[in-house]
């Protein structure tokens, strides 16, 4: 069975951290990941070396980076030809799951991560096999001041921590495990 590719793009490193997990999943799971960044690697990357893909891409002020929009771009069409799932790493997600949301909120924070995730598909022109947003993080103490300030009034409005003493983190590693879990199955189906 050929390798299975974990492709991602982030600033602050969280969208990393996701990617080493789901790769760690992978490996339990009895499959070969390689985790790469695209900040450093897009150009390498030949995705006729996977037997499928999952593609991880934070979002800021309501983009995803711009290093996983021009990969999709460029290779839209082995993706459409192969096992590929996205996961679209964002604080509106943690929003989004937040216990407490007024049915109101939850409905505000589903319709824009849903937007950013409908902008990216459309902006790519790529439509993943399997999608999964995936609350972020507030990694205060990795922010610069102006950085800090600016999120703290993010979160104070998303219902998120605005303790900027520490990190915060949202992402539902069990949801993640599930999404990793059945596309991994969809992945050895597929090899089979």
């Amino acid at each position: 069975m050929k390798t299975v590719g974990v492709l991602y793009a982030t600033r602050e490193g969280h969208t990393r951290r996701i990617a080493e997990h789901v790769a760690a999943d992978l490996r339990v799971r009895g499959l070969h990941p390689e985790v790469e960044n695209l900040r450093e690697r897009a150009t390498a990357i030949n995705l006729r070396d996977y037997s499928g893909v999952i593609l991880a891409a934070s979002v800021h002020a309501g983009e995803h980076e711009s290093e996983m929009v021009k990969f999709v771009k460029a290779h839209r069409g082995e993706l459409e030809a192969m096992p590929a799932a996205f996961l679209s790493i964002t604080l509106s997600e943690a929003g989004a799951e937040r216990a407490d949301a007024t049915p109101l909120e939850h409905a505000r924070f589903v319709d824009e991560v849903e937007q950013m995730i409908g902008k990216f598909f459309e902006e790519t022109g790529w439509h993943a096999q399997r999608v999964k947003p995936v609350a972020g993080a507030l990694l205060y103490t990795r922010y610069n001041v102006l950085l800090r300030f600016l999120m703290k009034r993010i979160a104070r409005k998303s219902g998120g921590s605005t303790d900027t003493s520490r990190d915060h983190v949202y992402t539902d590693w069990q949801a993640l495990d599930q999404f990793v879990d059945e596309f991994a199955l969809e992945i050895s189906a597929a090899g089979a």
